[in-house]
């Protein structure tokens, strides 16, 4: 009797044991099951990722000078905004220049403006305002006027016209600005010509007061245009830096379908260098960038009524030198900075030219 008892738990054992072991294959099928769907999703949102990024007009920049200056920690990426009408390709100028500078460690990033009407030196043996690189040779001369004139390491670029941005502000539904009365009644005039360039729609603000508005696209981009109240391009320059933030903040919190709906209607309107893969990778780590401090170049700057052989309304630098060294302060406070030759050059250059010095300059603080 106890042969027979001992003989059922040895059965039942072993049929305990086969149920868990058939549990624990069904459990293993069931995990290679998962894992592969989880791999074919993520290669499914990669080659999504990739055939969005086809419609990004990708360019090569292969004379970009070498000034020997590198900034290890940080991304350096010039940012265009340029005013080209419909049909217009070639002569464009930049109506918007900002360096883009990316702590690698922290992922702040700070924004420099350098105001389009600044006496740089734009060519190998040429001088005019920084906006007239672009014009010239395209971006690869505009960023290598910015190495060139800041002692950068800049690689990459990413240009964007009217249309891209006004596009970018109405898919996100509008930014919230506060706005002078002067701001609303400029903006409201810069909207004519904004709306005949992007084929968008606006409604004028009216009364003209002082207030809190929200934007449609054509709004944002006239009031990032406004150069004609107290401040002129300084003030300007810092009005477009206020609009990447607050399109930056929102994009954030906006939807995977709206971030899709921005890439197949903007990405068509964006020329940049950076490859896919590049782009893939930054855009993993999209959401722990934060905007922070920004700022003005140069710091110091000088007026003139004329400039001699120059017709035309000038910036000049109080000694390009200097506002270099309050350039790489505020960007890279933790790196210890040297003027270059070659910037010593341009500075004393500048100097010669406009005989504005640092000492004896009509000095004006930009912001």
């Amino acid at each position: 009797m106890r042969q027979r008892n001992d003989g059922r738990r040895l059965s039942r054992r072993k049929q305990e044991i086969r149920r868990k072991r058939r549990k624990k294959r069904r459990r293993r099928r069931f995990l290679v099951l998962v894992t592969e769907l989880f791999l074919l999703c993520v290669l499914g949102v990669v080659a999504f990722g990739m055939f969005k990024l086809d419609k990004l007009n990708t360019t090569s920049l292969d004379g970009l000078l070498d000034n020997g200056f590198i900034q290890d920690g940080y991304m350096n990426v010039a940012l265009f905004g340029t005013d080209n009408r419909a049909g217009e390709e070639e002569g464009v100028r930049s109506d918007c220049i900002i360096v883009a500078s990316v702590n690698n460690e922290t992922k702040e990033v700070k924004l420099l403006s350098v105001y389009r009407d600044t006496f740089l030196k734009t060519g190998e043996e040429t001088y005019d305002k920084a906006n007239s690189a672009y014009a010239v040779g395209g971006p690869e001369a505009a960023i290598n006027m910015l190495n060139r004139n800041l002692d950068l390491d800049i690689e990459n670029y990413v240009s964007v016209n009217f249309l891209a941005l006004a596009d970018v502000v109405d898919l996100l539904g509008g930014i919230d600005i506060d706005m002078t009365y002067e701001e609303v009644v400029h903006m409201n005039n810069y909207c004519v010509e904004t709306s005949e360039i992007t084929e968008k729609s606006y409604e004028r603000i009216e009364p003209e007061e002082a207030g809190t508005y929200h934007l449609n696209g054509v709004q944002a981009v006239s009031y990032s245009r406004i150069r004609y109240t107290e401040g002129g391009d300084f003030q300007r320059t810092s009005r477009q830096r206020l609009v990447i933030e607050k399109i930056v903040e929102k994009a954030k919190d906006a939807k995977l379908s709206t971030i899709n709906k921005i890439i197949d209607t903007v990405f068509p309107e964006i020329s940049t260098n950076f490859t896919s893969s590049e782009i893939v990778k930054l855009s993993a780590g999209l959401l722990k960038y934060s905007i922070g401090e920004t700022q003005g170049f140069p710091s110091e700057t000088a007026l003139p009524e004329e400039i001699p052989g120059y017709s035309g309304s000038y910036v000049v630098p109080v000694g390009l030198e200097q506002n270099a060294r309050r350039a790489h302060e505020f960007l890279f406070p933790d790196k210890e900075y040297e003027a270059t030759d070659t910037l010593v050059g341009i500075s004393g250059d500048i100097s010669y030219l406009t005989g504005i010095y640092p000492e004896t300059g009509d000095e004006q603080d930009g912001e």
